[in-house]
């Protein structure tokens, strides 16, 4: 077995989520819940 060196380590990428990816998943998430309470729950315009 080869011996994997420790700058090659650190190039390896895992199957992890970075921090990009989860934020742009929440931020997905919770716009679709606000639209969709949107129609189930409309607010009038208060004047």
């Amino acid at each position: 077995m080869n011996q994997i060196e420790n700058c090659e380590l650190k190039t390896i990428y895992g199957g992890g989520l970075s921090v990009g990816t989860a934020s742009v998943i929440v931020v997905g998430i919770v716009f679709i819940i606000g639209v969709i309470d949107g129609f189930l729950r409309p607010y009038q315009c208060r004047e």
